[in-house]
């Protein structure tokens, strides 16, 4: 089997996968705890990969989500993502 990284993880249909916009620090470097985290979610987050019936999101491009969206959390690497079908980009800025 060959090593899972993100560059070999291509998502299916029209997934996207975006990178994990919760904070795990401050800019400080203060390590935030799990309760804090949830509350400090941005609503922008980088689109790393695309599914085939992707029709608008495209590698790169930052998708604008509702904080409270219930994506897929996934690890690859021992980094965290998220898996969100396309339709719940509510806008992408074009990169």
């Amino acid at each position: 089997m060959s090593k899972q990284t993100l560059n070999n993880f291509n998502p299916t249909r029209d997934w996207v996968l975006l990178e994990d916009p919760r904070k795990k620090e401050t800019e400080g470097g203060i390590i935030l705890p799990d309760n804090v985290k949830d509350r400090l979610q941005s609503n922008i987050s980088k689109i790393l990969a695309i599914g085939p019936e992707c029709k608008q999101a495209e590698v790169g491009d930052l998708a604008m989500v509702n904080p409270t969206t219930s994506g897929n959390i996934i690890t690859i690497e021992e980094a965290s993502y998220i898996m969100i079908p396309e339709h719940f980009c509510m806008g992408l800025f074009k990169q």
